[in-house]
Formats: C-alpha cells, structure tokens, sequence
C-alpha cells in the first residue's frame, strides 16, 4: 500500500494483536518517541491504548516512570 508509506498508522490495540483503523507504516512509542514500524510491533498496552519499542520502553510505562 504505497499510499501510506510514511504515514503513521492508528491502532486498537487487543490482547493478541491489533487492529488497523488508519493506514500507515509505523506508529510511534509512547516512552521513547520513536518509530516503529507495524511489522515490527511487538509491544503494546491494551489498557493504556499505548506502543512500545522495547520490552524496557514497555516495563518503563508500566512502572509509570
């Protein structure tokens, strides 16, 4: 899908996946603000609705530091 290239995607985040609401090729990490590209997404709150780059990003948030 060339047309979201480069785009931030949105996503519902669900205990063993996720769903795509709008197109796009990466979201950000809500701890680092990095990029991350869907395929590559292995990390995410369902109850804050967040993702996250790392296992550390996620247990940083978790810890709510």
């Amino acid at each position: 899908m060339l047309m979201s290239q480069g785009r931030e995607a949105r996503l519902r985040y669900m205990a063993n996946g996720f769903r795509v609401l709008v197109a796009g090729d990466h979201v950000t990490c809500a701890v680092t603000g990095q990029p991350i590209a869907l395929d590559r997404l292995r990390y995410w709150s369902v109850a804050r609705q967040e993702p996250y780059a790392s296992v550390e990003a996620s247990a940083k948030a978790e810890r709510g530091a």
